[in-house]
């Protein structure tokens, strides 16, 4: 069956998240994607953890696994002066460039847009950096870590009473690869229309920032500047995380409505949750951590999967707090086969994440993450058209290093 992005050809200059998973999401539509590494310098995700067997390597990092399936792996030293014919070659052979390097690496190779619209003027580029291409800060170097802080997120998530923590991953890097979707496929249809291309710049940071508009309107419109609250929400009581029966295990509840929270009591079915203190929002607001400490002794009774279902089936939103674990066993991700279990040809078999979205006419299709290399021949020979003697001259030279 002919996929969505069916004949898209995608040259991807990368590494750790942003740019590799719009790649990935890219390639599983249909686009063909070739990554462009090195052994001199290879994705620092495969350097990262876990590994299969808990044995390092370049092929056994599960972190790259999981940002790179779909993909054609080529290795190819851009600092060797012959990769300069290559990668024209590349250039030439794509309709999509993606890359996410500090701004000035592109450059610093020949592969900016400037140079990439001389070789194929209709070539689509996009930049995906932390700040953007051009500013006072654009040159700064940082990963979705730093720029979570710097988006505003670590200032939010906390406790009031305590310093700001984060979030537990780089957290704006899984923003940009979604926009970066979106840039591609409506520069494809710019394309379509007009025959041209373009340099798409986009910056992380700002893509953050964007997740964050409540905070920024209420700055903005009533120059508050909002702070930590832990897990709780102004508007709603109880509102957290509760503890349950067994090793670490808890469930999240929310409470919006005085309805709501009826149902509630009369779940719970103890004397106090009939306080008529409790009946009204400012009532539990005010009495916030006293109920927090009521509530969690009632769901340390049940496990966590039975205070969702016996609040969610009585109309009050709860939620497992489900652990790496409890995602594999999941019924509702196991029902839409969320998880793909692939084989790869030094991991052995692996779970690799579905798209969040199903195509009912060009469903997705997903293959293991490469080994680095592992397409140079086919790309090199069958896709750029080189001759076997090229292509072992190239090798014998280190260009393919």
């Amino acid at each position: 069956m002919e996929k969505a992005l069916e004949g898209v050809k995608v040259l991807e200059l990368s590494l750790l998240i942003t740019i590799p998973l719009a790649g990935e999401c890219l390639a599983a539509c249909g686009a063909t994607v070739i990554k462009v590494e090195s052994s001199a310098r290879a994705d620092p995700g495969r350097n990262y953890v876990p590994n299969a067997e808990k044995k390092p390597g370049l092929n056994r990092c599960g972190f790259f696994a999981a940002f790179n399936a779909n993909k054609y792996s080529i290795s190819l030293n851009l600092n060797h002066p012959k990769s300069k014919e290559i990668a024209v070659k590349l250039v030439s052979w794509a309709d999509i460039v993606l890359e996410n390097f500090s701004p000035g690496v592109a450059e610093k190779w020949g592969l900016d847009y400037e140079n990439l619209s001389q070789i194929k003027p209709e070539i689509i580029m996009i930049r995906a950096s932390s700040q953007g291409q051009t500013g006072p800060h654009a040159h700064h170097s940082g990963i979705g870590t730093m720029l979570q802080g710097l988006s505003g997120f670590t200032h939010l998530t906390g406790w009031p009473d305590r310093v700001p923590i984060g979030v537990s991953t780089a957290y704006t890097d899984f923003m940009g690869p979604y926009y970066t979707v979106m840039a591609a496929i409506g520069a494809l249809l710019y394309r379509q229309r007009t025959g041209k291309g373009q340099l798409l710049d986009l910056s992380q940071y700002e893509c953050g920032l964007s997740f964050l508009i409540p905070s920024l309107l209420e700055y903005t419109a009533n120059g508050k500047v909002p702070e930590r609250k832990g897990n709780l929400c102004p508007y709603a009581a109880p509102h957290g995380v509760y503890r349950c029966r067994g090793e670490d295990r808890w469930c999240a509840i929310g409470v919006f409505s005085d309805e709501e929270w009826k149902a509630l009591s009369r779940l719970i079915g103890q004397p106090w949750a009939e306080d008529p203190y409790f009946t009204t929002l400012l009532g539990r607001k005010e009495r916030e951590k006293e109920l927090d400490k009521l509530i969690e002794a009632w769901t340390m009774t049940f496990t966590p999967e039975e205070v969702m279902m016996k609040l969610q089936d009585a109309g009050v939103r709860a939620g497992l707090v489900e652990d790496g674990r409890d995602l594999h066993l999941d019924k509702q991700l196991s029902y839409r086969q969320h998880f793909h279990h692939l084989n790869h040809p030094e991991m052995g078999v692996c779970a690799y994440d579905a798209l969040s979205f199903r195509f009912s006419k060009t469903p997705a299709q997903l293959s293991p993450a490469p080994c680095l290399g592992e397409h140079n021949e086919l790309v090199y020979s069958k896709i750029l058209g080189l001759s076997d003697e090229e292509f072992t001259q190239l090798l014998v030279e280190g260009v393919f290093e």
